[in-house]
């Protein structure tokens, strides 16, 4: 067992250096999380002694990496648009790309708006504090079938001091009899046979998969979101790299315009929107 902060930071690299290619920043998440040290700590308390318990503790979690367990999930955070997010095996990871969804979305609500917005399927209510946290004088609604994850979401914001109502059910159906200015969801968007899944088998797989060619959830949201948005309002969506040409013909299928796709930082398709017209 190691004896120290340094002992152990460098048993960790070793270990995770064939299952991982971030064996260094895991290694330094890990030690940091269990000896409750700053990264700059890692450094000026390297001599540091461990106690048993923290170098078992450290070498569990060092366990449960190599089997592909997300780092979030054994540190119990995430930080996704510079807020420090709790997050637990019932919600997703917040990836990086996804705030590119919070991008467009911030771009298209003026800063002194008062608008009505809804985050469909939450998760851990990245995308829903994120804008609130940017556009406060806006009312903000999030939604979730499970009662597990609107859980972490709530804490979120209670420890954020952000608010957000935070409802139960499946995408639109909380949201019955109201209209916004803009709708905003990260569904889930992959193949079920999608070979991709069995790296993501730790994160919740319904909020990961989404019928035989992925689509399933974007169809719902998009048959539905037309309804629910006051006229001229916008409906922003997340899907994968591939499937933009066919998110832009869900939208025109369902009387959007205004169809624009925007690319990740890696080039690929990663974000559409569209606009609910105003008929004249």
């Amino acid at each position: 067992m190691p004896s120290t902060v340094a002992a152990a930071l460098t048993r960790a690299m070793q270990t995770l250096s064939s299952c991982s290619p971030s064996a260094r920043l895991d290694a330094e998440l890990l030690v940091m999380h269990v000896c409750g040290l700053r990264r700059s700590e890692l450094l000026t308390r390297d001599r540091q002694p461990l106690t048993a318990e923290q170098a078992t503790e450290i070498d569990e979690l060092i366990a449960r990496r190599r089997h592909g367990e997300p780092i979030a999930y054994l540190t119990g955070r995430r930080e996704f648009w510079s807020l420090d997010l709790s997050v637990s095996p019932a919600t997703l990871v917040p990836r990086p790309e996804t705030e590119l969804l919070v991008e467009r979305a911030l771009a298209r609500i003026p800063l002194e708006a008062a608008w009505s917005i809804a985050d469909l399927g939450t998760g851990s209510g990245a995308i829903a504090l994120a804008i609130a946290g940017e556009r406060p004088r806006c009312r903000m609604v999030a939604t979730d079938n499970s009662s597990a994850a609107l859980a972490i979401a709530r804490a979120n914001a209670a420890r954020l001091n952000l608010a957000v109502d935070f409802r139960l059910g499946d995408w639109l159906a909380p949201l019955a009899g109201e209209t916004f200015d803009l709708l905003v969801s990260n569904p889930p968007y992959v193949a079920d046979q999608d070979p991709h899944l069995a790296a993501l088998r730790h994160e919740p797989m319904a909020a990961l998969a989404a019928g035989p060619d992925g689509l399933d959830a974007l169809r719902a949201i998009a048959a539905a979101a037309r309804a629910a948005l006051k006229p001229g309002g916008w409906l922003l969506l997340e899907h994968g790299h591939d499937q933009g040409a066919a998110a832009a013909a869900l939208l025109r299928q369902h009387g959007y315009g205004a169809i624009r796709c925007y690319p990740d930082l890696a080039g690929r398709d990663r974000v559409s929107e569209g606009w609910a017209v105003v008929d004249a």
